[in-house]
């Protein structure tokens, strides 16, 4: 409770001047107090694009999914993201033909976004975003015979393209990386890639024929700063296209440059290269993306086949003979010492004793 003296002292011209009492001091100021705005998705990515996302295909990806949204949303401005909008624009995404996958990568850059807005102070509540549940699809990979068909059509088209298809399938690298690199990425037997996906760099040695390719045949003039700095991304495309509806595979609408980098994960687990050393091969944050392939290793389970199609009566006739599949619980076990069966040493020992004391 304030006392007369302190109330006396408050002058009643200024009501948010200093109180004071015997406990506590109050303060009321003007300072924190901020006009409430609206923003439409695509004002609030206008703003901080080039802040949260580099150059390149992923951008214009980006760009054209919160374009996307902002249309669903009829441009609405808003100063709190609520869970309604957001469950109600998942719906529509899912009406449009949208599987799981495709709204997963919509909504992470609308969070992505709506994330820095509200650290910015721009809007002022948060919804919960919730991961759809995607359907393990099938991974399309090239066969050898369906490489040799498309690189060689490649490589009739263009030089550059057919050694960089190579080195692609090679290195499991994505097209962004093998453009991006520079001869001092290049070190002896080893390639290193700075420039990924993930933020994170890595360095795989190169195989016989990716030595090969990206030596560059002599030429005059000023040497490009890479081995693949001559091709850009739709230039490459555009041979691809050509190239692949040549052999055959132009209704095939997996078959895109980035089956390059499925074919190489593909071969190496079926070489029986463990998942780990995969994982740390493509450059994957996590082991859950390079699980996708696990299903090709399957030199694990042969034999199990073996166990399958041996016959019952075999079965029967091998008695106590010991399986590599055998488990602790059921594997026979050895006849402790001192105890033997019904037609074991252990009778003769008795009886060989009773007869030792009638002498």
């Amino acid at each position: 409770m304030m006392t007369n003296e302190a109330i006396q002292e408050a002058s009643p011209s200024d009501p948010f001047s200093m109180f004071s009492s015997q406990n506590s001091k109050i303060k009321y100021t003007y300072n924190k107090i901020r006009e409430v705005k609206s923003y439409r998705v695509g004002e609030l990515f206008s703003a901080y694009r080039d802040i949260l996302w580099d150059d390149g295909r992923h951008k214009y990806n980006v760009s054209s999914f919160i374009g996307e949204i902002d249309e669903i949303l009829l441009g609405e401005r808003f100063s709190a993201f609520d869970q309604s909008t957001l469950d109600n624009l998942i719906g529509t995404l899912r009406q449009r033909g949208n599987s799981n996958a495709t709204i997963n990568r919509k909504m992470a850059a609308l969070s992505k976004l709506l994330r820095k807005a509200y650290k910015m102070g721009d809007i002022h509540s948060l919804p919960e975003f919730r991961r759809q549940k995607e359907r393990a699809g099938r991974i399309r990979f090239l066969e050898r015979d369906e490489e040799a068909r498309l690189f060689a059509a490649i490589r009739s088209r263009s030089e550059d393209a057919y050694r960089l298809s190579v080195f692609l399938v090679d290195t499991g690298c994505r097209l962004g990386e093998a453009l991006g690199l520079i001869w001092n990425d290049i070190q002896e037997h080893r390639v290193s890639f700075w420039i990924t996906k993930s933020g994170r760099s890595r360095t795989i040695p190169m195989t016989e024929r990716v030595k090969e390719v990206i030596r560059l045949p002599p030429a005059e003039g000023r040497r490009p700063k890479g081995p693949f700095t001559k091709l850009s991304q739709a230039q490459f495309r555009a041979i691809w296209n050509d190239a692949k509806a040549e052999v055959g595979l132009g209704a095939d609408d997996q078959v895109v440059p980035h089956i390059l980098r499925h074919t190489c994960a593909s071969r190496l687990v079926q070489g029986g290269i463990d998942i780990r050393r995969v994982q740390m091969w493509l450059g994957h944050q996590t082991l859950s993306m390079t699980m996708r392939y696990a299903h090709l290793a399957t030199n694990d389970l042969d034999g199990c086949v073996v166990v399958l199609e041996t016959p019952r009566s075999e079965d029967a006739s091998r008695g106590n003979e010991s399986s590599a599949f055998s488990s602790p619980l059921t594997a026979p076990s050895a006849p402790k010492p001192g105890k033997t069966s019904e037609a074991g040493a252990a009778k003769p020992a008795k009886a060989l004793r009773k007869s030792s004391k009638a002498k």
